[in-house]
């Protein structure tokens, strides 16, 4: 969910990073390897892989608690032209974070954005293809509890 005070540009840049930080790292190598111009970057964090703690709250509202901690790899790279881009993602794939930060660098780019719009697209409707999918798996274990009352 965004924040009401989100600027366009930075809800946007939310809505991509974590489409991207979701994506299947096949399809971003994919599509990075088809690039007719790969950009000249500098990794200023390599990808690394640490934990964090995952919080969670009673009833969705209540008081927080930690759940637990999660396997998480990031990485930060510039691009030789200025923007910088960062990559989170679950699990250990470091070049899934390396790839999540550059596309997030190349989207800063408003020469860029237009040719990125495709896969930015792609991954947004893959995602939803996923949770309907998702969805209609869970609608069909539904089961419907009544009690039926005698007339005496």
């Amino acid at each position: 969910m965004l924040h009401s005070s989100a600027s366009p540009d930075t809800a946007d840049r939310q809505r991509w990073m974590a489409l991207l930080a979701k994506a299947d790292p096949a399809v971003l190598e994919a599509h990075w390897q088809g690039l007719d111009e790969r950009p000249l970057y500098t990794l200023l964090r390599p990808a690394e892989t640490g934990l964090v703690m995952v919080r969670g709250r009673i009833s969705g509202t209540g008081a927080p608690f930690n759940l637990g901690e999660m396997t998480m790899t990031r990485c930060a790279v510039r691009l030789d032209d200025g923007p910088v881009g960062f990559g989170h993602v679950a699990g250990r794939s470091r070049r899934h974070a390396e790839l999540a930060a550059l596309f997030d660098a190349m989207l800063q780019d408003a020469r860029r954005q237009a040719g990125l719009a495709p896969l930015i697209d792609g991954l947004a409707q893959s995602r939803e293809t996923a949770r309907r999918a998702a969805e209609a798996e869970i609608a069909a274990t539904k089961v419907d509890f009544f009690t039926m009352v005698r007339g005496e």
